[in-house]
């Protein structure tokens, strides 16, 4: 289904939390955050739409509670399950990206 690199195991991603991930490109590459919420799982790039800044308070390590993750630095909430601004310093939502789980692996699709 897809040859790209996994971005990590299914198992890594805590259930109501989050990890950060480094997808590398040839044009340089890009941060993801990637939740889980039982089962299911999303990901979005990890860049605040407010001011364009990273979303996790330290590397990798994300304030992620009642499937609402904020932004450290201004406190703009999103939802989980769509990445839909909820509150705070934003005007639109986070930028999702295709998931796949092939046998315990996650990958873009």
């Amino acid at each position: 289904m897809n040859d790209a690199a996994p971005l990590c195991r299914f198992e890594d991603i805590p259930d109501g939390g989050a990890i950060g991930v480094r997808v590398d490109t040839s044009t340089g590459g890009f941060d993801l955050v990637v939740l889980r919420q039982g089962e299911r799982i999303f990901a979005y790039h990890n860049e605040c739409p407010h001011a364009g800044r990273n979303l996790d308070f330290a590397p990798g390590r994300f304030l992620v509670r009642d499937g609402r993750i904020t932004c450290a630095v201004h406190g703009a909430t999103f939802a989980v399950d769509s990445g839909a601004c909820l509150g705070g310093p934003c005007r639109n939502g986070l930028v999702a990206m295709p998931l796949a789980v092939i046998d315990g692996e996650v990958r873009l699709r």
